[in-house]
């Protein structure tokens, strides 16, 4: 399902219309319609807000079902979640994140992919670098986080990620709690 449906789904199954939930975001109703209906891309910083006035978390754009309490998720089973704005796949390595205290991913960052953009949330971030190096900024301060390097930060420090190399990049990035 693509992440503009979903998006509809879940605002309706909250009873809330596009200028109810555009005043929530602080966004136009317009720019909400075009998302909807896959005509504009949103930013992870957006997503964030439309997550949280919708009471839900970003992954739950990705997902087809909300299935509980699976201990073991296989590789077929994997919520991916992917915009062309990111050039990045994000699969959750957990089929839900209700009643968890972390949310893990396996992340395939593609050359010039990222968040293109500065976001922040409460929480704590985790990373290891499987493969190629990680760009990461921190306020006003950027890191490069190489293969077998990680990484731990606030995620209330404004932080940005990307891939700047002529590889993919791979990471295991942890988020505490459950937000994304």
């Amino acid at each position: 399902m693509e992440i503009g449906l979903k998006m509809k789904e879940l605002r309706e199954l909250r009873k809330l219309n596009l200028k109810q939930l555009a005043e929530l975001v602080e966004c136009t109703p317009s720019l909400l319609s075009q998302i909807e209906r896959g005509k504009a891309d949103p930013s992870i910083s957006m997503l964030k807000k439309i997550a949280r006035a919708l009471n839900v978390n970003i992954v739950d754009f990705f997902m087809t079902d909300f299935t509980h309490g699976d201990i073991v998720t296989r590789s077929q089973d994997r919520v991916v979640m992917q915009l062309k704005r990111w050039d990045a796949k994000i699969h959750s390595l957990v089929k839900s994140v209700v009643n968890k205290k972390m949310q893990p991913f396996y992340t395939v960052i593609k050359p010039g992919g990222g968040s293109h953009g500065m976001y922040s949330h409460d929480g704590e971030e985790f990373g290891f670098v499987v493969k190629g190096e990680l760009e990461l900024m921190l306020d006003d301060k950027i890191y490069k986080v190489h293969t077998n390097e990680s990484f731990y930060f606030s995620s209330q420090i404004p932080h940005d990620w990307g891939n700047k190399g002529k590889e993919d990049v791979i990471v295991i990035w942890v988020i505490t709690p459950p937000t994304f």
